[in-house]
């Protein structure tokens, strides 16, 4: 059985959870159900990074103690992933000295001993948010953007790591391909940083300084940074460091660490360098997906444009929150969303299209056949066929006379392939959008043909039209458990099958029996 082993990077617990952070869970996850469903065996990896100067001043302002303040936060994060039926096999946490500590130790001493480790002095600006030493070209004006606030000015003895030693070896890796950054622009600003020149980076900070971190191994007047303790935490989480490290011969090296743009470049430079230096296999590809804008800028709360996931799903359910991230956010590329436009999506695609399509099919399967649909002859169903627009054919398709296309083969020949190929690019809004055509080619089905007012007059052709939609309906809910899980269920448990059935039985199924069920997705008022 193939393994595959994907991360996402661990969120930092100074805040409460942000819809980026709910984006990366469901892409993460998404990605994960889908190599399951493939015959992988799949460790799934996500967690919270709760070490730093950052946290001890936020648990200081919330007056808490650090232990306090990092469990309830961690636990926030915890709840996002269980409300938005996230799957992973562990959660990670930097506070955990007997999961996490071992590794990140381990992965300093192995850096040691190759002798890519020294005390020096570093003086320089040091930004607290984004608890990482900057130069004056990431600032405006002396101002980090990010954060509005000047960076410390700092004089001290850390430890370095050699970083500028693995830089050429790390270019070659990515450049023949051993390492892939996905999409191929993020590639090229790696490489276009490491060519610039790479320095050595200080891998410590003074313990006085910051005292809620990993000591580090032989000398506790100094705190392991980030770099050393939250990057271990894609190995640490394996067993690395331990006696029960069987997982890292299973699982490592890593098929995929999905990461933002704003930290890819902690992952394609410095996270490889470290494992050039601890002797460990280089992950297979790190994807680096984009970020959620808000009116057209940056999410802040001084804006007042952040989106809360809570809220969304308290508001609309999981499914839906799911939906907006996976089926309009292009896993590479920055969104756009608002309130509007997501109340405008679960409305339009949601409430009057899915969940109203499968209300409607399923109360005239009940009204009009007692919920028994029969399969009737081939040549019943051929004479109701798609009266398709010619927008959503190929262009080899052309010739294809509008009014000539069965629900039957638009699925085989254009759904499925199209939803395929897609997965195989990972273009998972792409696949999502190709399960969402096929409801709005069903939802114009019931309105082409009337099955409502057609009983009336031909019995067997309104039952072959309910045969082509429900059958439809349990061919597209089978392309949906990876976004969304629920949904698929419900959808089966209407039609009265299990989601899981094989291809085989499927094909050769005579009868549905529908059953009523609760409204999928009721309207909700803005």
């Amino acid at each position: 059985m193939p393994k595959f082993y994907i991360t996402t990077s661990i969120p930092y617990v100074n805040g409460p959870p942000h819809i980026g952070h709910a984006l990366e869970f469901v892409q993460a996850d998404a990605i994960a159900r889908w190599r399951r469903a493939q015959g992988d065996d799949v460790f799934f990896l996500t967690g919270t990074d709760e070490h730093g100067a950052k946290i001890a001043r936020a648990a200081e302002a919330a007056g808490s103690d650090t232990r306090t303040f990092v469990d309830e936060s961690s636990q926030h994060f915890r709840n996002l992933v269980k409300q938005l039926s996230i799957t992973p096999d562990n959660m990670i946490r930097t506070s955990d000295k007997e999961h996490h500590w071992p590794g990140a130790v381990e992965m300093w001493k192995r850096i040691t001993e190759r002798g890519d480790m020294y005390k020096g002095v570093y003086k320089g600006l040091y930004c607290v948010g984004h608890e990482a030493f900057v130069t004056e070209k990431d600032l405006k004006d002396g101002i980090c953007e990010d954060h509005g606030k000047a960076p410390e000015y700092i004089e001290e003895e850390n430890y370095f790591f050699h970083l500028s030693e693995y830089a050429e070896e790390v270019k070659r890796q990515i450049e023949e391909g051993y390492l892939e950054i996905i999409p191929h622009t993020r590639a090229n600003e790696v490489l276009a940083f490491l060519s610039a020149g790479v320095e050595d980076i200080s891998f410590s900070r003074p313990a006085k300084d910051i005292p809620w971190g990993i000591p580090v191994p032989g000398d506790s007047s100094n705190t392991m940074y980030v770099w050393c303790d939250a990057l271990s935490n894609y190995v640490s989480a394996l067993g690395f460091g331990t006696s029960s490290d069987e997982r890292m011969g299973t699982y490592w090296p890593c098929d995929i660490h999905l990461v933002g743009k704003d930290i890819a470049r902690f992952h394609a430079v410095i996270w490889p360098a470290m494992l050039l230096s601890a002797g460990l296999p280089l992950p297979k590809k790190i994807f680096v997906h984009g970020h959620i804008h808000s009116g057209g800028r940056k999410m802040s709360k001084t804006l007042g444009n952040i989106i809360d996931p809570f809220s969304l799903i308290k508001t609309y359910g999981a499914e839906a929150v799911r939906y907006v991230l996976l089926g309009h956010v292009p896993l590479f590329s920055d969104a756009d969303l608002t309130p509007d436009r997501i109340h405008e999506l679960y409305t339009a695609h949601l409430a009057n299209g899915v969940g109203n399509l499968l209300s409607r099919v399923s109360a005239m399967c009940l009204q009009y056949f007692d919920g028994h649909i029969t399969r009737p002859a081939d040549v019943l169903l051929a004479s109701v066929p798609f009266k398709l627009d010619i927008d959503v054919l190929d262009a080899r398709d052309r010739d294809l006379k509008v009014g000539s296309v069965t629900p039957e083969w638009f699925i085989h020949e254009k759904t499925i392939p199209r939803y395929q190929a897609a997965w195989e690019e990972y273009r998972l809004d792409s696949a999502l959008q190709e399960v969402m055509q096929l409801f709005r080619q069903l939802d114009r089905y019931v309105q082409d043909y009337e099955p409502f007012k057609l009983i009336k007059t031909d019995r067997e052709q309104a039952q072959a039209i309910l045969w082509s939609l429900v059958s439809s309906l349990h061919h597209a809910c089978r392309l949906l458990p990876f976004f969304l899980p629920e949904t698929a269920l419900a959808i089966a448990e209407v039609l009265g099958v299990p989601l899981n059935e094989t291809d085989e039985i499927m094909h050769k199924r005579t009868v549905y029996t529908i059953t009523k069920k609760e409204p999928l997705f009721p309207r909700v008022e803005k």
